[in-house]
């Protein structure tokens, strides 16, 4: 049997999951940003 005893499992402020990278939030708000501005740009253009 796997796990289960008192001490197992990840460590308790475990940072295995902490998103960096191209996938943080910052990077995505931003891409979500240049996203809108290019939209607005497109419309600006017609």
């Amino acid at each position: 049997m796997h796990g289960g005893a008192r001490g197992s499992g990840a460590p308790l402020g475990n940072q295995n999951a902490l998103k960096h990278g191209s996938y943080s939030g910052e990077s995505r708000a931003f891409k979500a940003f240049l996203r809108e501005v290019i939209e607005l740009g497109k419309k600006g253009l017609e």
